[in-house]
């Protein structure tokens, strides 16, 4: 904690507001407030044709809370292009109306912050940014600059990166964690998006959320914020759970992971990772505080290598989507709950009919394809892959003693009456909601089910089309569900009832909504 009297810990939520009026930008101040912010972030530059002695009066005579003054210049990747001086001059205004928080560049923040300390004896705050692009700096580098500025007699410290990987986002965290003075860390992008979520655990001055209506890539909505990750609740103990995955936005995990860890009392967070290199992930990774993730596509398959044990199913499947921290030694156990949660959805909703001796038409052969053609063939049905790589929809094939053809082949397929059909591709996956696997449509009726591992939306084209043809179908958020129940549990070394029951009345809950409320990650 610096000689400010702020504490470093008590991380505040903050929504940065663009209004291009001062009338829209009063209007988005008490939006935010409604929301749960804690602190308004005013953009002055995005103020179409601002007039200083005009405009700061009536922003501050009605602000709700506590407000952080920018005036970015294009030169540091803001709206403002005019004279230099009357910038400047303006943050000078705000300084003498009593802002709150004022934000200033390093590069001109030395000689100014000295000047208005002097001058105006008032409670104001001085922030002194630095935006960085390009690769991000080493922890003795960011130490380095944290030192230069803080020499500027800032109150607070902020710097902002781009970075390219999610490991670089750890050299975020260490600075939070070990710099003696306020700090806001984070990265722009949705690599970066973990730099905010994860912000009050390593102890920083405050994180940003978005209003609704008004998303920023990378940022997350203040509702989520609020609700999905409850900031006030995390501390450094906090453990962190997540889902590696390639892309990540689609993820409805922290919807059904964080309400569970919270009714629980387990004080862990569950959050989207990005993740482009699975092994400078793990590696980067690799303490306690990170005790287990979930693997999404297109990780399934791969991440196997990178588990230094497997347990005897997901090894037989060759196919992970859960690893745990063992708590004893560290190493990575790789488990699969796809294999039964998906089975087990499809004869629950044959209610009694059984799989053994049908034909099973799986149409890709991934982690997930991978999951279902072992349930089937566990139940004993007899099992025909279609997948886009020959090769790989052969090898599955041979390990489930099933039959392989080509992708193309799918659209001239025709099934014996009361097959089961079974998508395991990304197709029709939000945002591209109007793909489906290219199974002939007049073919659909012919199957007794249809199953769609995909589970946003929840009701995809395809089953919305063998639903109309008079298919039985089973939605993506069925296996899901499941899944997450047996995942939730290695997570948290639990068995208990609570839990999962919990779970389900969750979903129950909510039903469609699911959807409806989303992670809402911006």
């Amino acid at each position: 904690m610096g000689s400010t009297g702020i504490l470093k810990n008590s991380t505040m939520i903050c929504a940065p507001l663009m209004g291009e009026t001062v009338e829209q930008m009063v209007k988005e101040m008490k939006q935010a407030k409604a929301e749960g912010s804690h602190l308004l972030e005013i953009r002055l530059d995005h103020i179409t044709n601002f007039h200083p002695h005009h405009h700061l009066p009536a922003i501050l005579d009605n602000k709700p809370l506590p407000l952080i003054i920018l005036y970015r210049p294009k030169w540091d990747g803001g709206l403002y292009e005019g004279d230099e001086h009357s910038r400047l001059q303006a943050l000078r205004l705000a300084a003498e109306l009593g802002a709150d928080y004022i934000d200033f560049e390093l590069k001109v923040a030395s000689h100014l912050i000295r000047e208005l300390k002097i001058n105006y004896q008032s409670a104001t705050k001085f922030i002194v940014s630095c935006h960085i692009t390009g690769t991000t700096p080493s922890d003795e580098e960011l130490a380095n600059l944290a030192a230069t500025m803080r020499a500027t007699r800032a109150d607070i410290l902020k710097v902002v990166v781009n970075v390219t990987d999610i490991t670089e986002i750890a050299r975020i965290f260490h600075l939070l964690s070990h710099c003696q003075m306020p700090v806001i860390a984070y990265s722009v992008g949705e690599r970066g998006l973990i730099s905010q979520l994860l912000c009050p655990k390593f102890g920083g001055f405050l994180a940003y959320g978005s209003i609704e209506g008004h998303s920023i890539p990378g940022m997350p909505s203040l509702y989520s914020v609020k609700h999905t990750y409850k900031h006030d609740l995390m501390n450094s103990e906090t453990k962190v759970f997540g889902l590696v995955s390639k892309p990540v936005s689609h993820s409805k995990g922290p919807i059904l992971h964080n309400p569970t860890l919270r009714h629980e009392n387990f004080n862990g967070v569950y959050v989207p990772l990005f993740v482009d290199n699975l092994k400078e992930f793990f590696s980067t990774y690799s303490g306690s505080d990170f005790p287990g993730f979930s693997v999404g596509i297109p990780y399934k398959e791969a991440v196997v290598e990178f588990c230094d044990e497997v347990h005897p199913l997901a090894e037989s499947i060759g196919a992970v989507n859960t690893i745990i921290r063992r708590p004893c030694d560290g190493k990575l156990i790789g488990y699969n709950t796809d294999c039964e949660a998906a089975i087990t959805s499809i004869e629950d909703a044959l209610k009694g009919t059984l799989i053994s001796g049908k034909l099973f038409v799986l149409v890709g052969a991934g982690g997930a394809g991978r999951a279902l053609a072992f349930g089937a063939k566990s139940r004993g049905a007899r099992i025909l892959i279609f997948d886009i790589d020959f090769e790989r929809a052969k090898s599955l094939a041979s390990a489930v003693l099933g039959e392989a053809r080509t992708f193309e082949q799918v659209i001239n397929f025709r099934p014996e009456k009361g097959a089961i059909l079974a998508n395991a591709t990304p197709l029709g996956m939000h945002p591209y909601t109007d793909q489906r696997i290219p199974v002939d449509q007049e073919t659909l009726g012919d199957y007794e089910l249809v199953f769609d591992a995909v589970y946003t939306p929840r009701k995809t084209r395809l089953l919305k089309e063998a639903e109309a043809a008079g298919a039985i179908t089973v939605s993506g958020v069925e296996m899901f569900l499941r899944q997450a129940v047996s995942q939730f549990n290695l997570f948290t070394g639990q068995q208990g009832i609570s839990s999962i029951s919990y779970l389900f009345n969750h979903l129950k809950l909510y039903g469609t909504g699911l959807l409806r409320l989303g992670v809402k990650v911006r």
